[in-house]
């Protein structure tokens, strides 16, 4: 399977290690800008996997979704 594409297995936030960790600096930078574009609020008390579930919502919602 030389040819096989790589794919890295995407891993539940619930299931991080640090889930519970306050969400990083990008984290934060990246769901204002998220936010703005959807006209909504970003609580400054998310944790790491709370901020990474609400950027995959945001993503959706606007349209920048992978």
């Amino acid at each position: 399977m030389a040819n096989a594409p790589m794919s890295s297995p995407e891993k539940d936030p619930e299931d991080w290690v640090t889930r519970d960790e306050p969400m990083t600096g990008p984290q934060h930078s990246y769901l204002q800008t998220l936010a703005r574009e959807a006209g909504e609020d970003v609580p400054a008390d998310l944790t790491k996997a709370q901020a990474s579930e609400l950027i995959d919502r945001l993503q959706q919602k606007t349209g920048r979704g992978r």
